[in-house]
């Protein structure tokens, strides 16, 4: 399935989702950093040159899970770029210095992100490089969120009520990837992967401690919730109560990205296959493994 907004992605599509022939896990895994279509005009408004600009991208995250649709599970793939559009946001978080008009009152215009430069529409990429030459139009903001992010988000909310409806619980794993050199707070090591549950509150922490015993069993070093302890999506959509299950995990990019030329390393292969086994042997989790008042809660 694919979108029909008119939007110049270079002849994609704002975003799609990438289906099995038949849904056959209680899974729906989303992407929604890696896209990589910078169009012409967004460009040409940027400071940035084309390589500085994908600092903040997710680089290949869609293609490192995109094994799971053979297994039976939708990938939701945004092709739009995280500094043009970031839906892991509130969908007004919007800093008023970067843009000409004035911003609707219900905009969140106090939020750490919006502080930080990171709201839904970006001021910088990482590293604190400022993204645009001249301010936006307010309307160029409103318009990226009616156009790309409202539709984005009610797709997910479509693929998660229907996974929900059609196996009584639904899981979302949101897949994301960090620069190497962030590290953990608590500690000096460089984590392969971080898994963030928003501290037990948006998935089953059986759910959570079974994702990070298939890592660690398969070689590689896991943090849980620090630094990262998932995002808005992951804190949105995740109601165990009512079994909805969402887990957001980070990869490292030095495992499998040359982060100069943002272009696969020869690790790639040998990540790409070890997190197919990571999603089945997750995805064959017994539903006994879940609390039982989540999976009867429909």
């Amino acid at each position: 399935m694919q979108t029909s907004l008119e939007v110049d992605f270079n002849g994609y599509p704002a975003f799609d989702v990438l289906c099995p022939a038949d849904q056959r896990l209680p899974y729906v895994f989303n992407s929604p950093h890696s896209g990589r279509q910078y169009s012409q005009s967004f460009l040409a408004s940027s400071r940035l040159d084309e390589k500085s600009i994908r600092r903040s991208e997710d680089a290949y995250v869609d293609d490192l899970f995109a094994h799971v649709i053979p297994m039976g599970a939708p990938l939701l793939r945004a092709h739009f770029p995280r500094a043009y559009l970031d839906v892991n946001r509130e969908p007004y978080e919007l800093d008023p210095k970067m843009f000409d008009g004035r911003l609707p009152s219900y905009a969140n215009v106090r939020s750490i992100r919006v502080a930080g430069g990171l709201g839904t529409v970006a001021r910088i990429v990482s590293e604190n490089h400022e993204i645009y030459r001249h301010k936006l139009p307010v309307e160029e903001a409103l318009r990226r969120v009616e156009e790309i992010y409202k539709p984005y988000h009610s797709t997910l909310r479509r693929l998660l009520a229907q996974t929900h409806v059609t196996f009584g619980y639904a899981v979302l794993i949101d897949c994301h990837s960090m620069p190497s050199t962030i590290k953990c707070q608590t500690t000096d090591s460089r984590p392969d992967f971080i898994l963030g549950d928003r501290y037990g509150t948006s998935c089953s922490s059986d759910l959570t401690e079974y994702a990070c015993t298939i890592l660690r069993n398969l070689g590689y070093t896991v943090s849980r919730n620090k630094p990262y302890a998932g995002g808005f999506i992951t804190e949105h959509y995740g109601r165990p109560a009512s079994g909805l299950h969402a887990l957001q995990i980070e990869i490292n990019r030095g495992l499998y990205l040359n982060e100069t030329t943002q272009e696969p390393s020869a690790g790639f292969g040998e990540l790409f296959n070890n997190l197919r086994t990571f999603a089945l042997e997750l995805t064959a989790m017994p539903d006994a493994a879940l609390p039982a008042d989540s999976i009867a809660a429909e």
